[in-house]
């Protein structure tokens, strides 16, 4: 396991590497298949665990986990804004740069620079037409994720 992870988990869809700072979380990271799985080091690490496994199982689970998501204001805004969108509902990159007076060029952006996907939804942000990128990707393994996340909070997964 690499050292900067405080836990190194299964997901439904790969692997999820874990960092917190302090009582906040910093990111999630998708990490590759075959990457050994570590039990969290700390008690706020397995506060974080449990919250993601709890939104394995549910869909409809409300994340109250503390975060610092390293990033710029625009980030930052768009972040806040992705948290709000609930899980099941979809916004386009274009009404989501509305809500916060942004282009939608920029919100996609920032859901790319989204360190702590999950707990910030940018899972749930969508193009016009299809299903948008993820991870900063616009095919592959990354949209195989986002996916599986709208899947599975419709019900469907």
């Amino acid at each position: 396991m690499s050292g900067h992870y405080q836990a190194v988990i299964a997901a439904p869809f790969g692997v999820l590497g874990i960092r917190t700072q302090g009582q906040c979380l910093v990111a999630i990271d998708f990490l590759p298949h075959e990457t050994p799985l570590a039990w969290p080091r700390e008690p706020f690490a397995a506060r974080v665990v449990g919250e993601i496994e709890a939104y394995f199982g549910d869909p409809r689970h409300l994340f109250t986990l503390p975060m610092a998501p390293a990033g710029t204001a625009h980030q930052r805004r768009v972040w806040q804004a992705l948290v709000g969108i609930p899980a099941g509902q979809v916004m386009t990159y274009g009404e989501l740069a509305r809500r916060v007076g942004s282009s939608a060029r920029a919100v996609g952006q920032a859901c790319g620079a989204n360190p702590i996907p999950l707990v910030i939804p940018c899972h749930r942000v969508v193009a016009r037409a299809g299903p948008g990128g993820f991870m900063n990707q616009s095919a592959g393994p990354a949209l195989a994720i986002k996916d599986w996340l709208l899947r599975h909070e419709r019900g469907a997964a």
